[in-house]
C-alpha cells in the first residue's frame, strides 16, 4: 500500500483525526475524567443582542481552556474582560475543574492575565517577532 499526504479542506477528514485522537486519549485518562467535555461560549452583548466581544473555550477533562478573549477597542478597561473571565472561572468550579489556561501575545493582554491571577509558564520567542506566553490558573 502507498500512501501519500494531502492538503485539502475536508470536513469528513478532518472529523476523522479528530475522533480517533479523542478516542485515543479516552484510554489513557481515568475513568471519571472521560466525557469531561464541553464547548464554552460566554458572549458580551446589549439588550438588542449586538454583540461587543466574548470568551470562546472548552472545558476538557480538568481544566478550562480560553482560546479567545475578545472586547472592543472602545469598551476595554471598562471591567468586561474580568466579568468574561469571571463568569468562566465560575463555570470551570462548577464543572469541578482544577486550573485555568491560556495564551497571548506580548502586544495582546498579558499584564491584564497576571492581574487575575494567571502565571506564566511557558514562552516562545519571536512568534511573529512577538513574545508566545502560555499561561495558567490554579483554581
Amino acid at each position: 500500500m502507498e500512501l501519500y499526504i494531502s492538503n485539502e479542506t475536508n470536513n469528513a477528514d478532518k472529523s476523522y483525526v479528530i475522533n480517533n485522537m479523542i478516542e485515543f486519549n479516552l484510554r489513557h485518562f481515568p475513568d471519571d475524567l472521560k466525557g469531561r467535555y464541553q464547548v464554552v461560549n460566554l458572549f458580551l452583548k446589549d439588550a438588542d443582542n449586538k454583540i461587543y466581544g466574548g470568551l470562546v473555550g472548552e472545558i476538557c477533562w480538568n481544566w478550562l481552556e480560553v482560546q479567545y478573549l475578545f472586547v472592543d477597542d472602545n469598551l476595554r478597561k471598562l471591567g468586561y474582560g474580568k466579568k468574561l473571565l469571571s463568569e468562566a472561572e465560575k463555570l470551570a468550579k462548577e464543572k469541578k475543574c482544577e486550573y485555568i489556561k491560556l495564551d497571548t501575545l506580548s502586544f495582546q493582554a498579558l499584564d491584564f492575565y497576571k492581574k487575575q491571577g494567571f502565571e506564566v509558564f511557558g514562552t516562545i520567542q519571536n512568534a511573529g517577532r512577538h513574545t508566545h506566553y502560555y499561561l495558567k490558573k490554579d483554581i
